[in-house]
């Protein structure tokens, strides 16, 4: 069969699945129906339930899919506006949710683990929110441009949209990247050179952009200031309208949000490392630089965001369009379930510093490791 004719024969499978994803942005809408429903304010802790125990739970259930789309049909999947729409609909569930969280924080009463579980839950719903920037980060026009800058805006994760596009994917997987995790190297010493680093690799990359047009680091073409300036506005129309508790909210809400990104980060290239040849070239980025997991359900919940290796690979494929590799290494699990093991870091390593040495035959000099 010609390739004309087996993309007119395939179909997506899950195409009415995608929506699934749009849980984790409502994450706090279906909370706040269940405090209500239940009168119980215990139910705020809905979105830590839902994705470290419900998600890993299905994933383990209805398990893997290792199915590509065929290259014939990768067009025609690009311009179906079913999965922009899908897309699309995240965002205003995304901004229903802090401004949710706001109120119920700043106009209820609330005992202290009570308010943790609601900055969780809508933490949670932020980080997904960067999740979506990072797909629209990397459409092209200026209209997915200001609708990542949108998504981030919640989490205060502007930088986010330079520095991953222009930054971590020319970097990924060598030692120069603050988003790429060391073989050896725990979360939490990981955490605080990547939100550093990160931050700071993403002012440099802008300044030098902008530099090359002749204009100064701060002039109002920077787009992490645009992006910088879209959280400040969101917070400060918060603020007034609930009063200044809100604040401590939002720092909090936006803190966990960003950890729970940095903490998909610290998995996704854990160890891999680009070769550099004798003349100090760094070989191109292909699938095995990255963990892939082809679990269903974190699959559709995160815009195939495991299907990572392709991601760096191919990084302008959209979601629907992302493949598997047999030759990228492969995650035991899919992120929920991965995610609380990065916190304890001895079963962490227990569980993947011998995949990173199975990956390179056992020689760490391959990998790239804490020093």
């Amino acid at each position: 069969m010609n390739s004309a004719a087996t993309a007119m024969n395939w179909t997506d499978r899950r195409r009415y699945a995608w929506p699934i994803s749009l849980v984790v942005p409502s994450l706090a809408l279906i909370a706040w129906v269940l405090v209500v429903v239940s009168g119980s304010a215990w139910f705020w802790w809905t979105g830590a339930v839902v994705i470290y125990a419900v998600v890993p739970l299905l994933d383990w259930a209805v398990g893997e899919d290792t199915h590509s789309p065929p290259e014939a049909a990768a067009d025609a999947l690009e311009c179906d506006s079913w999965y922009r729409g899908v897309l699309l609909a995240a965002l205003p569930l995304q901004w229903s949710g802090i401004v949710l969280g706001v109120w119920v924080a700043t106009t209820t009463s609330l005992d202290p683990w009570q308010w943790l579980g609601l900055a969780v839950t809508i933490g949670i719903v932020s980080g997904g929110g960067i999740n979506c920037a990072h797909e629209w980060g990397h459409k092209r026009g200026r209209f997915a441009d200001v609708m990542s800058k949108l998504s981030l805006a919640p989490a205060a994760y502007g930088h986010f949209h330079v520095e991953h596009n222009r930054g971590h994917h020319r970097n990924v997987a060598t030692r120069a990247d603050p988003a790429s995790a060391r073989l050896g190297e725990s979360y939490w010493s990981f955490l605080p050179r990547t939100l550093l680093g990160s931050a700071r690799s993403a002012w440099r990359i802008e300044r030098a952009r902008l530099a090359a047009q002749g204009r100064s680091a701060w002039d109002p073409h920077n787009d992490i200031l645009q992006a910088w300036l879209l959280t400040a506005v969101l917070y400060a129309t918060l603020v007034f309208a609930f009063g200044w508790m809100a604040l401590p909210f939002l720092f909090a809400q936006a803190l966990y949000g960003a950890a729970l990104l940095e903490a998909v980060n610290y998995i996704e290239h854990y160890g891999l490392l680009r070769q550099t040849d004798r003349n100090g070239r760094i070989e191109r980025c292909g699938p095995e630089h990255s963990w892939n997991s082809n679990r269903v359900v974190s699959n559709l919940m995160l815009y195939q965001l495991q299907r990572h290796s392709d991601h760096h690979a191919n990084p302008r494929r959209a979601y629907q369009t992302l493949r598997h590799f047999d030759d990228s290494p492969q995650l035991p699990a899919g992120y929920a379930t991965l995610i609380p093991l990065v916190y304890f870091p001895p079963a962490w390593f227990a569980l993947m510093d011998r995949r990173v040495l199975g990956h390179y035959a056992g020689d760490i000099a391959r990998a790239n490791h804490a020093r």
